[in-house]
């Protein structure tokens, strides 16, 4: 299935696509999978997840490449680290700075395909006893989690999660069939699609801020040494840093909402706690990039282990993903391990695959990253704002998905302005369908019984993890507010 021409093809394709959108500062490895979700509709459904898996591997990688040399991170992921890549960059290692994030990433991607093919299928036989008690449990915590690692206030991503919810209540695809915040319009029936609000909310979104923000510096043309010297050195020096980095980045991963940008954060952080040497970090050196580098590839693959088995997105990626594989009849779920286990199969050997291949493209995009960098962004923004229209109206074959595109670029740019995270409104409107259909159909069973979700005893530790999560802010607060009660007293 893998070795068929338009599969290869669709790697390689997606796997330059997303080396040279990654690479863009500004535009983000999310942005680049969503805006290929409208050339999935015309693929097979093997080649269309292959486009998701590489052109995301390609994309958190190539993000590093603006980092070292222009210090602006290409995605959020980057941004974790960017210092003191450029700070290498600085003393005159650009080469030895992108060879660590390149070599790296690699084999973080490589560990976390193996933790995607060792947990899914185990996890998918304990979810074959799991009823739509858990699964609504499981699908609000995901919702919980996505606020909690949310880099804003966790009050604003829970309100960003609700409209997320209120938008996937639009339409009458309910199991009342009833037409729902429709005003009217027949356009509406259907409800939002999420493939267009998901390139709006990202892609033309990304165009609006680009509009207020100065254009980048230009990085000076350069000829680099040799990319790959040392990486083996430092891959037996930093071997625990490594190890470490893949653990954490895995953990990260399978947690609903966490993502990349997360994996890498916490990952650095850990580093410079446990460093023999923290006063040599932000100075240029590499043990840093070393483990936040495997995480966050790490995390991406092992990001669809909570998506495959109960289509809880593990991040915005895989959120992305989710609707690709509904689209393509790969319903998520442990039937999938079952039913089309040649499909996953394919699935881990796309994975290794877009890993393997990102060493070799991945130095050739560095040797011409000077081109890249250098391209105008008055020509990038255009194309980018064509292709979400062009994509949107594509999927739908209707003018309304190219209004749906506009006005979510609009709510998401007025909602990153203010604080709210975009992310958090994405996953309501992926998961609220999911939310909706396993209360009703367990009230159904249950005859209108609320201890159902209660009794049983998965569905009862899902509940108080749940509650923990929706808790969480209002205990966070509460913290601060008597700490600085106390401070005040105390002065």
């Amino acid at each position: 299935m893998v070795a068929a021409p338009d599969v290869l093809l669709a790697i390689l394709v997606s796997a330059i696509y997303g080396l040279v959108v990654g690479s863009m500062p500004g535009l983000s490895a999310t942005m680049a999978t969503a805006l290929l979700v409208p050339v999935t509709f015309y693929l097979s459904p093997i080649a269309a997840v292959a486009t998701i898996i590489t052109a995301s591997a390609m994309a958190i990688f190539s993000g590093d490449i603006p980092g070292a040399l222009l210090r602006i991170p290409g995605t959020p992921a980057s941004a974790a680290y960017v210092d003191e890549a450029y700070a290498m960059t600085r003393k005159g290692q650009p080469e030895l700075a992108l060879g660590i994030g390149l070599w790296f990433s690699a084999l973080g991607g490589i560990a976390g395909t193996i933790s995607l093919v060792v947990l899914a299928p185990t996890l998918a036989e304990l979810a074959f006893s799991f009823s739509t008690f858990e699964y609504f449990w499981l699908a609000i915590l995901g919702l919980m989690c996505a606020t909690l690692v949310a880099r804003s206030s966790p009050i604003k991503a829970i309100a960003a999660m609700l409209i997320g919810l209120l938008v996937s209540c639009i339409g009458m695809e309910n199991p009342g069939g009833i037409p729902r915040f429709t005003f009217g319009s027949t356009d509406l029936l259907g409800g939002i699609e999420v493939v267009p609000a998901l390139v709006g909310a990202f892609a033309v979104s990304e165009v609006m801020r680009a509009l207020l923000l100065p254009e980048p510096p230009k990085m000076p043309h350069r000829r680099f040494g040799s990319i790959m010297a040392g990486q083996i050195r430092l891959t037996k020096q930093y071997w625990n840093q490594m190890t470490r980095g893949n653990i954490v980045g895995i953990i990260i991963g399978v947690l609903p909402g966490a993502g990349a940008d997360m994996a890498a954060w916490v990952s650095y952080a850990m580093s410079k706690r446990f460093s023999r040497t923290p006063e040599k970090f932000g100075t240029g050196h590499p043990e840093g990039l070393v483990e936040a580098g495997a995480s966050n590839n790490a995390s991406l693959a092992s990001g669809w282990v909570p998506s495959l088995l109960f289509g809880i997105p593990g991040d915005t990626i895989t959120a992305i993903a989710i609707g690709v594989l509904y689209m393509k009849g790969l319903n998520p779920g442990p039937t999938l391990f079952t039913e089309r286990a040649s499909s996953m199969y394919a699935l881990y050997i796309i994975f290794m695959l877009a890993n393997i291949i990102m060493i070799p493209l991945g130095i050739m995009m560095i040797r011409a990253t000077s081109h890249v960098l250098r391209a105008p962004r008055a020509a990038i923004m255009p194309i980018v704002l064509v292709c979400a229209a062009v994509g949107a109206f594509a999927t739908g074959n209707n003018l309304f998905a190219v209004t749906v595109v506009a006005a979510f670029g609009v709510i998401g740019f007025v909602m990153e302005a203010n604080g709210y995270p975009v992310a958090a409104l994405v996953l309501g409107i992926v998961m609220g369908t999911m939310v909706e259909q396993s209360l009703v159909t367990s009230l159904i069973k249950s005859d209108g019984s609320l201890l159902p979700f209660f009794e049983r005893p998965v569905s009862a530790i899902l509940a108080v993890m749940t509650f923990a999560a929706l808790l969480w802010p209002a205990g966070v607060w509460l913290h601060r507010r008597l700490g600085r009660r106390g401070r005040a007293q105390a002065a």
